[in-house]
């Protein structure tokens, strides 16, 4: 993230509730935030060097995000993931991490939990410790 603007955070989920309260969050704690409704969608907004930190749903119609996060590391995007998932699939989480995901946190996650876990892998000078919340 650039020191000299606010980070920019998106959120891919395909729950237009769960998009509308965390863009709603993140822009209270100060984040710029894009958001979008599908793996495709963010794909082709022609937006993905603009991020910072990445909030992905695990499953979703079409592309899932681990495939977007897998898609992304082939780009060498850099940024961080982050997973926001109903999906309590142990099997899925250990593969978000072994993907390189930054954290894993359960949709019934608290905001400052959320807000930590940004904050922790924005300003992380190796951003390859990551975390398991669920």
């Amino acid at each position: 993230m650039g020191v000299s603007r606010l980070a920019l955070v998106a959120v891919v989920d395909d729950d237009s509730a769960v998009r509308v309260a965390i863009s709603s969050l993140l822009r209270s704690a100060g984040y710029r935030c894009a958001t979008f409704d599908s793996a495709e969608v963010f794909l082709a907004s022609g937006r993905v060097s603009e991020i910072d930190c990445l909030l992905l749903d695990i499953r979703m119609p079409g592309m899932s995000g681990l495939d977007l996060h897998l898609a992304l590391t082939r780009m060498n995007h850099p940024a961080p993931v982050i997973y926001v998932t109903a999906t309590h699939d142990g099997g899925l989480r250990e593969r978000a991490l072994s993907q390189g995901a930054a954290a894993f946190l359960a949709k019934t996650f608290e905001d400052e939990d959320l807000l930590d876990a940004i904050h922790l892998v924005l300003n992380s000078s190796v951003g390859d410790q990551a975390e398991d919340r669920v």
